[in-house]
């Protein structure tokens, strides 16, 4: 058949992705939904901002975040007996509901006028408490509804749109806020995903049928974390990435407070951090092959201590534009560690104990991020934004020194039996 002039603008592993009528239709509407929860990394916290009380809009801020991420990681443990049975079509479906209605419900609190910090992180905690089961459900989708040579492809469109929603939605948000409240950003955040749980409940065939898998199976985690306690080199890569995850959070909650407080400016400012973070990590992102030709342990210790010193500018008072520049090259630099991260398990794991060590990661992992958010709000009540910025960096440099002479040793215990037994031969 021959391929229309929009069809040729496709490169050719992406053009039967197109053929595909469910994959086709399906596509736009997780883009969609993207887009809603890229714009939410501004909307969620400048809205804390606006509706908290005097002298306490560090802790709304840090309780706000954290609601939209950290019950996801309960979720996927807690409610795995109820869930694992459903299909992925139901589970994406049942989570794109669940956020639409709660979060459809803040901009409803906020117009009549009854939106207090309490009912607005018990909205967020509760939107965001199956995201797990639905992340578990969107890729299962798309592996039972396409054959085995084009998952890739599409694993790819799906990543590339979650990178790109990064970039556009906190510009779009900043854009957005200087004319309407942010409360209403988030109802078309609620939007997208009603759009998503439509368009999963059109999908048809497999999709129907196929039960899937929890997506942190709990007894193979318990199993891959007794094997990770005999590989002490997995197990300090699982330690760097908990630690570096953590010390990340507190920034989620202390750069809004930065600008509104320290820079006396708006969501647009905001956004624009987010902007250029975000293009600096896909343009990061794509290094990451180049990079697995140098010895990934020095690598990745390097990148956590360049997003260190990238943060610590912030603790001097630098002038916005600075800032911006060393947050653009904190996400350039920050980019490739998760993938050289998954390289480094993916080196050193038995192929037959991979799949279960990963899951091992994954539940690990879950809390870093949303623990180190929830703790942003209180440190930034107590120390100042600018500062809770700086001292993240300073202790991720530290964590880099740290990690870097805990390596050293191990490698120089590890070879001193093999000097010693040479002496004695």
């Amino acid at each position: 058949m021959p391929l229309s002039p929009t069809t040729r603008l496709v490169p050719p592993t992406y053009r039967p992705l197109l053929a595909h009528a469910e994959f086709r239709r399906l596509l736009p509407a997780l883009a969609a939904s993207d887009l809603g929860d890229g714009m939410s990394v501004v909307t969620v916290a400048w809205l804390a901002v606006l509706i908290a009380p005097p002298g306490h809009s560090g802790l709304v801020v840090g309780a706000a975040v954290a609601a939209y991420a950290l019950p996801g990681a309960a979720g996927a443990l807690v409610f795995g007996r109820l869930l694992r049975g459903l299909t992925p079509r139901r589970l994406l479906a049942t989570d794109s509901w669940l956020r639409a209605l709660l979060l459809g419900c803040v901009p409803l609190a906020w117009a009549a006028g009854v939106l207090n910090p309490v009912l607005y992180v018990v909205l967020l905690a509760g939107s965001s408490v199956l995201h797990a089961w639905g992340g578990a459900g969107k890729y299962s989708l798309i592996s039972q509804m396409l054959p085995p040579d084009q998952r890739l492809a599409a694993n790819a469109l799906v990543s590339s749109s979650a990178s790109a929603s990064v970039i556009v939605g906190p510009a779009l948000a900043g854009f957005l806020a200087a004319l309407v409240s942010p409360a209403w950003i988030i109802g078309l955040d609620a939007m997208s995903f009603a759009l998503l749980a439509v368009q999963v409940g059109r999908l048809g065939g497999a999709a129907k049928t196929v039960s899937t898998a929890a997506p942190v199976d709990t007894g193979r985690s318990a199993a891959g974390l007794r094997l990770l306690r005999r590989q002490p080199e997995l197990l300090g890569v699982l330690a760097l990435t908990w630690f570096f995850n953590f010390l990340y959070g507190p920034v989620e909650v202390a750069l809004p407070l930065h600008v509104t407080d320290d820079l006396h400016s708006g969501a647009s400012l905001l956004g624009l951090y987010w902007t250029l973070f975000g293009v600096g990590a896909v343009v990061g992102g794509l290094t990451a092959g180049a990079l697995s030709k140098l010895p990934l342990w020095p690598v990745t210790l390097g990148i956590v201590a360049g997003w260190g010193l990238m943060l610590v500018p912030f603790g001097l008072g630098v002038p916005a534009g600075v800032s911006l520049v060393c947050f653009a090259l904190g996400g350039m630099i920050y980019g490739p560690f998760t993938a050289l991260s998954y390289t480094l398990f993916q080196d050193r794991t038995p192929a037959a104990w991979l799949t279960t060590v990963l899951a091992a990661r994954g539940a690990a992992l879950l809390t870093a991020s949303p623990v180190g958010t929830a703790l942003g709000g209180p440190l930034s009540a107590a120390m100042g934004p600018r500062q809770v910025l700086a001292a993240s960096g300073t202790a991720t440099i530290t964590l880099a020194l740290v990690a870097m002479a805990v390596r050293v040793w191990g490698m120089r215990r590890t070879r001193r039996p093999l000097v010693s037994r040479a002496e004695e031969g």
